[in-house]
């Protein structure tokens, strides 16, 4: 089958002719004549296999007839990050060479004049995040009336990680005579059953196993430490030996470790990149191009960077940190093994990732390789080098008894004690009202205190606390409000007054 067989327009055949492909996907097969039959479509098939093609040329050969008007769009994409939106605004530019269509972005980060400019003048495609179409909607520059197609790309990020309020909203703004497209890499079946209230009787195309991975990637497992440092050096390590290398993304779980492994590998001279959501529009931009042009060969990147990034030449991903969604790996190691190429995903596992390791093999449905063989749990939990901190003892050995605080010393020693006495029956609540506030206790002095008998009870029928603790202070008797039941030793210290 080819591109000719799809009932695609001459002018969209000729684009796509120019950028050198003749056999579509299987998605791209499936999908593009149930989009051009104006049919709702839920579109399932593993990352890299164009998607993004398969609602992009349909919508190109609809939108030859008809003209767009001020402020209302024709057609709408919606997508998660900047990014993808971005890299489908270029496949829009590629696929409508001959066309005279024009586009907007609305995504953060950008001057909203110059989106409202563009919005002023008409567009056929408008390509938005949902925060940043909001916007322009409450601000009286935009409508959705005329909305003829609706796209959700990547449907179960956008459905399962806070999108479904905005996605509910903006799906009440547009005509329900419209036509909606989903498509993802992963759809779960709680996430199906949202997809009910927006779409009507759809034809699901599913040309892979949902959440399945490609078969030109290897997939491999690391084992390390807990310890950060640890965890930097492998890594390191990895990336300088690893054969086959060519450039890499690495993925971390949370963006403030994004910046500590981004400066860990710049200080070790590797070419380097940063990208995760708390950056501006324009950095995030000049990283992922940096990336794409060879300028640097490793960016280490958020979960910003999972979703649908078409880099072709990525040979290498790593997990730095193991994912917490389980449907995350699938998009992450996505990023290579793309058009046919081979890839390797490397994922760096520490003995407290091991919930998340079996849950990503049981949606993958693959026993994954350890680099190595499999390790026991005493090799696990010992894996890498020891980190010293700086009086050279190893991170987390347990101090000596001559580094112990004297005061532990003074403590006295916890005794067998006595079973604790009955707790006298409570009063009615009347009679305690009734009753005089018992006058308060003087405090004993320190010594006094310290030679206390551990069956002792105080006045209340408590307990002493060096049962409850061993190593009690000796300021410790009496209970204390809202520090626990620790005082630090600065607060103890008397306060001297000035005289006036």
């Amino acid at each position: 089958m080819t591109f000719s067989d799809l009932g695609l327009s001459p002018k969209v055949l000729s684009a796509v002719e120019a950028s050198g492909y003749t056999t579509p996907t299987p998605i791209q097969a499936a999908a593009i004549p149930e989009v051009l039959a104006r049919k709702d479509v839920l579109g399932i098939a593993q990352t890299g296999t164009g998607k993004t093609a398969s609602f992009t040329l349909p919508m190109l050969t609809r939108l030859e007839q008809g003209r767009a008007r001020a402020r209302m769009p024709r057609t709408l994409i919606l997508e998660p990050t900047r990014e993808l939106a971005a890299q489908v605004e270029e496949s829009f530019a590629k696929y409508g060479q001959n066309h005279k269509l024009s586009m907007a972005l609305l995504i953060g980060g950008v001057s909203f004049g110059d989106q409202d400019a563009k919005l002023t003048r008409g567009v056929d495609v408008l390509i938005a995040t949902p925060g940043r179409l909001l916007d322009h909607h409450e601000r009286g520059r935009l409508l959705l009336t005329g909305i003829e197609i609706l796209v959700i790309d990547e449907a179960d990020r956008m459905l399962d990680m806070g999108f479904i309020p905005d996605i509910e909203r903006i799906c009440k703004l547009i005509p329900a005579a419209r036509q909606t497209l989903f498509f993802s890499a992963t759809m779960p079946p709680e996430i199906t059953r949202l997809t009910e209230q927006f779409l009507r009787d759809p034809v699901r195309i599913e040309v892979a196993r949902p959440s399945s991975t490609a078969t030109t990637v290897t997939q491999r497992l690391i084992a390390t430490s807990d310890d950060a440092a640890d965890k930097r050096e492998i890594l390191r390590r990895e990336v300088a030996q690893v054969e086959g290398f060519k450039n890499a993304i690495i993925f971390c779980n949370r963006k403030r470790d994004v910046a500590v492994v981004y400066k860990s590998l710049q200080q070790h001279g590797f070419k380097v990149a940063a990208l995760h959501g708390d950056l501006d529009q324009r950095a995030r931009m000049a990283a992922l191009d940096s990336f794409k042009t060879g300028e640097v060969d490793l960016l280490v990147a958020s979960d910003v960077a999972a979703r649908g990034l078409d880099i072709p030449d990525v040979s290498h991903v790593v997990n730095y940190d193991v994912p917490i969604h389980a449907e995350d790996y699938v998009h992450r190691i996505g990023r290579t093994g793309r058009a046919g190429r081979s890839g390797v995903a490397l994922t760096l596992v520490s003995p407290s990732d091991g919930k998340y390791l079996d849950t990503i093999e049981k949606l993958i449905k693959t026993k994954l390789e350890w680099q190595g063989g499999a390790p026991d749990a005493e090799t696990l939990a010992s894996a890498g080098p020891r980190r010293r901190t700086r009086g050279g003892r190893p991170a987390g050995a347990a101090k000596t008894d001559a580094a112990a605080p004297t005061a532990k010393a003074v403590a006295p020693t916890a005794k067998a004690a006595s079973p604790a006495p009955k707790a006298p029956a409570r009063a009615p609540r009347a009679a305690l009202a009734a009753a005089p506030a018992p006058a308060p206790a003087r405090e004993a002095p320190p010594a006094q205190r310290a030679h206390r008998p551990d069956n002792a009870t105080s006045p209340r029928g408590s307990r002493n606390h060096s049962e409850r603790r061993p190593a009690a202070s000796p300021h410790d008797d009496a209970p204390v409000v809202g520090l626990g039941d620790h005082v630090p030793a600065f607060l103890l210290r008397p306060v001297r007054l000035k005289r006036a």
